[in-house]
């Protein structure tokens, strides 16, 4: 089963952090049309194992999608916890016998 043509002209995958190549969305659709039109007509593939493929990369989309938030939050919730600590070391001023004084009287 010869599927060269289908990589053409660019290829949208992407790298992830740890360099390896992701595969995206239309990555899947072309193997899926490859799939189809290269298959035996007299033994095509199951509908419920295409639709599981299907639905396990509609999940797969899910769950990076919802790692791609998560990462954005923890990336806000560290650089306002950085604010805090900065505002708390700027107005935390060490106590000295003359601020004393003008703070008990």
């Amino acid at each position: 089963m010869a599927i060269d043509s289908i990589s053409g002209t660019g290829t949208s995958a992407q790298t992830t952090t740890l360099g390896t190549p992701q595969l995206g969305q239309s990555d899947f659709l072309r193997l899926m049309t490859a799939q189809l039109s290269q298959q035996d007509p007299f033994n095509p593939v199951d509908n419920s194992e295409m639709v599981a493929q299907m639905a396990q990369f509609s999940s797969l989309a899910g769950v990076s999608e919802t790692n791609k938030t998560l990462m954005q939050i923890s990336e806000q919730l560290t650089a306002q916890t950085a604010l805090l600590e900065q505002i708390r070391a700027a107005t935390d001023t060490p106590a000295t016998p003359e601020t004393e004084a003008t703070q008990e009287g």
